[in-house]
């Protein structure tokens, strides 16, 4: 699958104090400071009263371990400050029964915490095979054109946030769709699920792609309509590969221009935009397509927002046409990379969904890869 989570440093945000798995060094923290307590007792020529540190043995435990480990941790302490030779309990029985209320104490966190954890993965589970669905992976190639995508949720702890990407094939070619539903994050993915259904259902049975356009908008505006002051939007750009032609067909409806990558250089394909989905203007301005001829090697780079309106500590704008030139000769699957790296390099912060997306149409009297394989087998026999 061509559809990646964002790599790099921002992608896994998620310290282990805020719900990721603790590093191997917090597991080893219990252990080694057992070790260390008894060691410095047994080499010690006289009693160094530190038996109090094995207190802190079940305490550290309970972050990573779980009640079985913390009681098995609990008991080694209990047994070791009875044991004469190391004089653990000195100078009375203080430390043995604070120590043992600590160790029980820490087996019951132990236990509510491991049940806790064991309902949050559940959740989460569900949560991503939900998310999942709305926004399934791309594979490396939809008909005669290639893929490559990148998704960055701007809330932690998501899938799926404001922004949105499809491609399909259908009867009228393969279409592609780019969107930024106002907002962002989980309020934002029943929105993103309804357009996605309606594209997805425009790609079978709509054969114009400003009535495409069209029928995503009219389904947000029936959407939103039961409530009073929605006030809900949605920017969007629609892509069609026609099937027996070498052009690109492209429907903006408040979107940012998709930039064309010929050869090493980058160009905007500035088309009218049309009003964003959900407003109820399409009728008073209806979006009005553009046809681009192509060319071998041609592809097309579409982002979201988030990329193109990404700033730097001046607050300068991310200068994407820029950067796709000096990208311009990466493959598609390193080109999404460079973007998202360099992109995290350029900005202070990233606070928008950003999703990026690259295809490369396979044109009339172009050999696919298995054609080229095959042609290279038959001329060596």
């Amino acid at each position: 699958m061509s559809t990646k989570g964002a790599s790099g440093r921002r992608d896994d945000r998620r310290g282990w104090l805020h719900g990721s798995p603790p590093p191997r060094w917090v597991r080893l923290l219990p252990p080694l400071l057992l070790v260390g307590v008894c060691v410095a007792e047994l080499v010690s020529g006289e009693p160094l009263d530190i038996g109090f540190l094995l207190g802190a043995i079940p305490s550290l435990a309970v972050l990573s371990y779980g009640p079985v480990a913390t009681a098995v941790f609990g008991a080694v302490v209990v047994v070791l400050l009875n044991v004469p030779a190391l004089q653990l309990n000195h100078p009375g029985n203080a430390d043995l029964l604070t120590i043992g209320f600590i160790a029980v104490l820490s087996v019951f966190v132990a236990l509510v915490r491991s049940r806790r954890d064991a309902h949050l993965v559940t959740v989460r589970s569900v949560a991503e095979a939900a998310q999942l669905a709305v926004l399934p992976p791309l594979p490396d190639r939809i008909g005669p054109v290639r893929c490559a995508g990148l998704y960055r949720p701007a809330q932690q702890e998501t899938l799926v946030g404001g922004d949105f990407f499809d491609v399909r094939d259908g009867p009228f070619g393969v279409r592609a769709v780019m969107g930024d539903v106002q907002g962002h994050g989980l309020s934002a993915v029943g929105t993103v699920a309804a357009l996605l259904g309606a594209f997805r259902e425009t790609v079978l049975d709509q054969r114009d792609l400003e009535e495409a356009a069209a029928r995503l908008d009219r389904r947000l505006v029936v959407d939103s309509a039961p409530v009073d002051h929605a006030e809900l939007f949605a920017t969007a750009l629609l892509l069609e590969f026609p099937p027996g032609t070498d052009m690109v067909r492209l429907v903006s409806c408040g979107h940012p221009y998709p930039l064309l990558l010929r050869g090493a250089k980058a160009f905007e394909l500035d088309t009218e935009q049309g009003p964003p989905l959900g407003l109820g203007f399409f009728e008073l301005f209806p979006p009005k397509g553009r046809s681009v001829e192509l060319e071998p090697g041609d592809r097309l780079f579409i982002a979201s927002d988030g990329v193109s309106e990404g700033r730097d500590a001046s607050g300068a704008f991310y200068p994407l046409p820029d950067r796709l030139t000096a990208f311009a000769e990466e493959p598609s699957d390193a080109l999404v990379d460079r973007v998202w790296e360099d992109l995290v390099r350029f900005c202070s912060s990233i606070d928008d969904d950003v999703s990026v997306l690259v295809l490369s149409p396979r044109l009339r009297g172009e050999r696919g890869e298995g054609e080229e394989e095959g042609a290279d087998a038959e001329a060596g026999g």
